[in-house]
């Protein structure tokens, strides 16, 4: 075995511990397969080296290639795709393929270091001398060792290629202690691979469930439809704006990356209430609407009346043209009063003082025989109510179900227990119906009591309601 100093060994494991660290801090895959590879690199004096990872397929795919000496980057955030095909674990028949140095590694859960690929019998070095024969690079000595997670799964292979002697330069064989040192890092950074993968598929499942929520919320309406998907986009933008902007009131306020998660999450979510609101009312199209337009009962009565009035002209007396003629002119007026209430229910225009009266009128002037022989008022209370909205449809006892939905919002937002980088999502996405004037609701807020995030939000939740196409 090479023999070190003891001052050697020292910086050999403090370099060690403080790649363990940096690896824990990175969040990035790409970023942490680099730092994986550099930090070997460095801690065996290596001249280049390759990262794989596992795939479903049962392949090792090529995520990091690097060369010093050719001045190689590829893979991971340098852009540069690596024009390899993934290293087979098993042939066609199914057997194992023990061929392929990084797949015998795996295979058997064992480091392999080779002195010199050109003299190691047993391993197909075929690709490894073309790659020589183009570049005029010489591919001498091998350490590949298999990356597995805390529960012992293999998940990837690190290679290094050509140590170099520190003093001399020359290519070298590993030595037991590089070999052993570059197994501690492998298995580190196995650990922080894991885990940041694991980090990253919660994360994924995460918003995955809020975005199925959030398309439950949608399709409840089509008159909403996207609304939940497009006001994180809008305040995202608004955000990013006001992260740029170097003057004035907002010169001071910055965002960083998780920040900007946080935000997002607030997003998705703040429309998450909507859920206890009573489809009718959130697609509440008419002012007469609940689970059916009601206009179409009011339809009805006003056929019940135009036949009771027929028949009641019989029954004056009426024959002929004077039938014919009072006839015309009591159906013009029924008509005339049906065609305004259907008006009225539409809802698109705001109604004047003299609309509401001539709707109570209606009310008044009509009585209606039910299926049952009972006369009955031509408009019910709750009809008369709705029809004399004055602007919109909804009802102020709706309106007050519909603006429910904020509260719930943020009843199940501080019900949930946040880790520390999302601890404001509730603030965010709870005031985003407040007001700078202190008018919004449901907490009454100002301006000043209002985070620059949760402004952007109630900003951009308004302006997405009054500009969507749908």
């Amino acid at each position: 075995m090479q023999r070190l100093s003891e001052a050697d060994l020292f910086n050999r494991f403090e370099q060690l511990n403080q790649i363990g660290i940096a690896l824990s801090r990175e969040r990035d895959i790409n970023a942490l397969l680099e730092s994986i590879l550099t930090a070997a690199q460095n801690i065996t004096n290596a001249d280049g080296g390759t990262v794989y990872r596992m795939t479903e397929e049962q392949t090792l795919r090529f995520e990091i290639m690097r060369n010093d000496t050719l001045g190689i980057r590829m893979g991971g955030t340098s852009g540069v795709e690596i024009p390899f095909f993934p290293i087979r674990l098993y042939d066609e028949r199914g057997k194992p393929n023990h061929s392929m140095i990084a797949a015998y590694a795996v295979h058997h859960d064992l480091s392999v270091n080779i002195a010199d690929a050109y003299t190691e019998e047993g391993f197909d070095f075929s690709g490894t001398k073309n790659f020589d024969k183009k570049t005029g690079y010489r591919s001498k000595s091998f350490l590949t060792i298999p990356m597995k997670s805390h529960e012992g799964e293999i998940i990837g292979v690190l290679q290094l290629l050509n140590a170099k002697d520190r003093v001399t330069g020359e290519v070298v064989r590993f030595s037991e202690i590089d070999q052993r040192i570059a197994e501690s890092l492998a298995s580190q950074a196995a650990i922080a691979l894991t885990n940041r993968l694991l980090i990253n598929h919660l994360e994924t499942l995460f918003e995955s469930l809020i975005n199925l929520i959030n398309a439950a919320i949608d399709d409840k309406s089509p008159y909403t439809g996207g609304h939940c998907e497009r006001v994180p986009v809008l305040t995202m933008m608004l955000a990013e704006a006001a992260d740029r902007y170097q003057h004035g009131p907002l010169k001071d306020f910055t965002m960083t990356d998780r920040d900007r998660y946080e935000l997002k999450i607030a997003g998705l979510l703040h429309d998450c209430g909507k859920v206890t609101t009573p489809v009718h009312v959130v697609d509440k199209a008419t002012k007469l609407e609940t689970i059916c337009d009601r206009i179409h009962l009011i339809d009805t009565r006003f056929e019940v009346v135009k036949r009771d009035v027929e028949i009641g002209l019989l029954q004056f007396g009426l024959r002929g043209e004077d039938l014919k003629r009072e006839m015309e002119q009591r159906v013009k007026e029924i008509e005339s009063d049906r065609e305004f209430l259907r008006h009225c229910n539409v809802g698109g225009e705001f109604m004047r003082d003299e609309d509401i009266e001539r709707v109570k009128a209606i009310a008044k002037k009509y009585r209606w025989r039910n299926p049952a022989g009972e006369e009955s008022d031509f408009l019910d209370a709750d009809e008369l109510e709705n029809l004399t909205i004055r602007a919109g449809t909804l009802t102020a006892a709706e309106r007050k179900i519909i603006n429910h939905h904020i509260e719930v919002t943020i009843q199940m937002l501080e019900a949930l227990p946040w880790p520390k980088h999302l601890r404001n999502v509730p603030e965010y996405a709870g005031g985003h119906h407040e007001r700078m004037d202190g008018k919004g609701y449901p907490r009454g807020l100002t301006r000043d009591q209002m985070s620059i995030q949760a402004r952007c939000m109630g900003i951009a939740d308004i302006f997405e309601a009054l500009t969507a196409k749908d």
